[in-house]
């Protein structure tokens, strides 16, 4: 079974299971291993920039490796089963689904009025302080989360799989996975985190720039501005201090004709972003469904795109 049928089967599996709640996802395992192995390397070392680069270097190559060894004892036993590995472990660095699953619920509560459980549920999928959030600032928050997600759970992993299969694309999810548990600049975690931090930049760089087109090319297909959201994108892109996230939230902001950015608190300190799109008109509740189809659409072209890589190379 050639890797861009595997890449496909696992792209509709996500699309129609999503992330069920309780069983053993890689994810878990894999921020279970960083703990032990961060707990175990700061004691050993009092550098914790080193511990941190040996804490990422050890959880990126024992998931590569373990993912390796998985399917080519499965595919030893049986190349179905093998098969079947790969194409599990593909589908389980992919979040398609649950990005949507995940933010539906902020917008339900919104339009049913209720701020408070819309707040309790944007909690869920953002780093910064909602208790507080006023109805724009949670569609401007969800809008943010749907863009930047579409690079790290969506394009990334698809570009990974089709470089490397399963293994390399979790591996990249256990990049990923380790700048959500460490990558803050904080007094615990400044210098530990620099590592993944970095390394995240690094495997984000490009998909950040190749969803670019595929935001903009699916904005057009939604019947939005396809050349705006290129243009904000590549006028405001640079200016989050992110080398990464301004990108996908710019190309966002450009097609819905909205301004991101701003404002906001992470643990009770004010983070002030710089504004991303143009400052047209208010935030409304119908971006947050524009953006859900927007990412939706990016998906399919994002699939297509590495099939297209997959059969040329």
């Amino acid at each position: 079974m050639s890797l861009s049928i595997q890449i496909v089967i696992a792209f509709i599996t996500d699309l129609l299971l999503g992330d069920p709640k309780g069983y053993p996802h890689p994810v878990k395992i894999i921020a279970r291993l960083a703990y032990g192995t961060e707990s175990l390397s700061r004691k050993i070392l009092s550098n914790h920039k080193l511990a941190g680069i040996i804490t990422t270097i050890t959880i990126v190559s024992t998931s590569f490796s373990l993912v390796w060894l998985i399917i080519k004892g499965m595919a030893y036993i049986h190349p179905s089963l093998g098969w079947f590995a790969s194409i599990y472990f593909i589908y389980t660095t992919l979040s398609i689904r649950s990005l949507f699953d995940e933010s539906r619920p902020v917008f339900q509560f919104l339009k049913e009025t209720n701020i408070i459980k819309a707040r309790e549920s944007l909690s869920r999928i953002v780093g910064r302080d909602t208790a507080n959030l006023k109805e724009n600032e949670i569609v401007r928050a969800t809008v943010e989360t749907v863009a930047e997600s579409t690079v790290d759970g969506i394009i990334s992993p698809l570009l990974f799989a089709v470089l490397g299969g399963a293994p390399l694309a979790v591996a990249y999810k256990a990049i990923n996975t380790m700048d959500s548990l460490f990558g803050y600049k904080n007094e615990t975690y400044r210098d530990f985190g620099w590592a993944p931090a970095r390394l995240d930049d690094l495997a984000n760089w490009v998909p950040a720039r190749l969803a670019l087109p595929v935001i903009s090319i699916g904005a057009f297909f939604c019947g939005l501005s396809g050349r705006k959201s290129l243009a904000i994108a590549l006028r405001d892109g640079s200016k989050h201090p992110s080398p990464n996230s301004g990108l996908p939230e710019a190309a966002m902001a450009g097609a819905l004709g909205i301004r991101l950015g701003g404002a906001s608190f992470y643990s009770g300190q004010l983070n002030e972003k710089p504004f991303i799109g143009d400052n047209l008109r208010e935030l409304e509740l119908s971006d947050i469904t524009q953006s859900q189809k927007i990412m939706f659409t990016a998906s399919f072209l994002g699939l297509a795109g590495v099939i297209a890589i997959e059969l040329l190379f």
